[in-house]
């Protein structure tokens, strides 16, 4: 294409820090580790229910990465995959792997692009799969590597945390235009020396401004973001998304009206998203020995739903429902420093996401979407099956109470995080 890689730093492990250490720490500690997991030959990409679509080229590479933090004999990894999501059955075959962080303390969420394998095993008509389970295994390895691998560089560290709206034309919502949260969460980890380590972002939006359709495997606007965050200054990013249901999309349209989905619009937004991110975070005080708690539980959900019921049935990944037609899934809270962040598995609506930060216990309130599991959309009981625009997403619900159930859960944990023997 003639434009210079989204993706300048090596596909191999990328691991910050000086120190190797085995144990736990009473001081704050980070690194971060990168792996590129860009499949060779190419494989069909995803985006949604439904066959994969072939493709014939690529635009950056595929990466997964992973941030692990520690203070006072707590360690935990913020994980982010480039896929459309990446389910529970892959989350745990990964924590299977990992030595260096506890299982129940890795949080892995996927950035939702549009041009990437399936990580599902959605069926076609005909029952068949273009899942390529060699390659989600080798997927899964390089991701537990990649949390090892950061473990094991840990080095002292503080952070930066900021929130602000995040300006210009990146995100709208096709539903309904202003319907969507412009707020940008970053957190960013610095050395000794103030010398950014790694740079969060959490933000909402579907990367999907070349889609699936054109033949091109790519991390869509993600790969820029990083891109623009390194050569900024930023150190390595790490993407997060939030909540983006219903459909709080790339704002790639052209004055016609009509998405522009070439690579120059990928990168125009993804560097404009990491441009904004750097000015949010640019004043923020250094927090020098943030607190740091994780708790985590185990949700059952129901599965009402008979399109995704088939896929649990059919996928090849083996996805589980108890004898009560149930499928069980794993939520986190963190607490770091001064912000609160939580786990969402799935597309929650706007609505969601608001309510969720209005009653979270932070000063900046995260929440990551598409987190430790990727169940379709997430409405509430209000909103499901309401009106007719909302029916593509009804479909893909697990069920009317699923909202509800989650935000109870999460709720719950929050207050949970935020009492003073919380991670004791």
């Amino acid at each position: 294409m003639g434009r210079r890689p989204f993706l300048t730093l090596a596909c191999i492990v990328t691991a910050l820090g000086l120190l190797f250490a085995g144990s736990a720490s009473a001081e704050f500690r980070a690194a971060i580790a990168v792996r590129c997991v860009t499949p060779e030959p190419l494989l069909p990409v995803s985006g949604g229910v439904g066959p994969s679509n072939p493709t014939t080229r690529k635009m950056g590479e595929l990466t997964v990465r992973a941030l692990v933090l520690e203070q006072d004999g707590t360690r935990i990894a913020i994980c982010s995959t480039d896929f459309l999501g990446f389910p529970g059955v892959l989350c745990e075959k990964v924590r299977a792997q990992v030595s260096r962080v506890p299982a129940a303390n890795i949080l892995i969420g996927a950035t939702h692009t549009h041009s990437a394998p399936d990580c599902y095993g959605f069926p076609d008509r005909e029952g068949k799969t273009s899942c390529d389970l060699a390659y989600l295994d080798s997927v899964c390895a390089a991701l537990a590597g990649a949390i090892d691998a950061a473990a094991a560089g840990l080095q002292p560290a503080a952070v930066r945390i900021a929130t602000g709206n995040a300006q210009g034309k990146i995100a709208y919502n096709y539903y309904a235009e202003t319907l969507y949260d412009p707020r940008c969460h970053v957190v960013q980890v610095v050395d000794r020396d103030r010398n950014p380590i790694a740079t969060l972002v959490n933000y909402a939006c579907h990367p999907e401004v070349l889609g699936a359709d054109q033949g091109i495997l790519s991390p869509d606007f993600v790969g820029p973001l990083y891109e623009r965050i390194e050569a900024r200054g930023g150190g390595v990013g790490l993407f997060m998304n939030s909540a983006l249901g219903g459909m709080v999309t790339a704002d790639c349209r052209g004055p016609d009206g009509k998405d522009v989905r070439t690579c120059d619009e990928c990168i125009r937004i993804g560097h404009l998203l990491a441009d904004e991110t750097l000015r949010i975070v640019s004043n923020a005080a250094i927090q020098e020995d943030p607190a740091l708690v994780c708790e985590s539980a185990i949700v059952r959900l129901p599965v009402e739903n008979d399109m995704l019921r088939t896929v649990v049935q059919r996928s090849p990944l083996g996805f589980t429902l108890d004898d009560d037609g149930h499928i069980a899934t794993r939520i986190h809270v963190v607490n770091l420093g001064d912000a609160q962040m939580a786990t969402m598995p799935g597309e929650a609506m706007p609505n969601i996401g608001y309510y969720l930060k209005r009653k979270m216990h932070g000063r900046h309130n995260f929440l990551f979407g598409l987190t430790n599991d990727a169940f379709g959309y997430i409405l509430t009981k209000e909103d499901f099956d309401s009106f007719d625009r909302y029916n593509y997403i009804t479909r893909t619900c697990l069920c009317e109470r699923t909202g509800e159930i989650l935000v109870r859960r999460l709720l719950e944990l929050a207050d949970a995080c935020s009492r003073p023997t919380a991670g004791r």
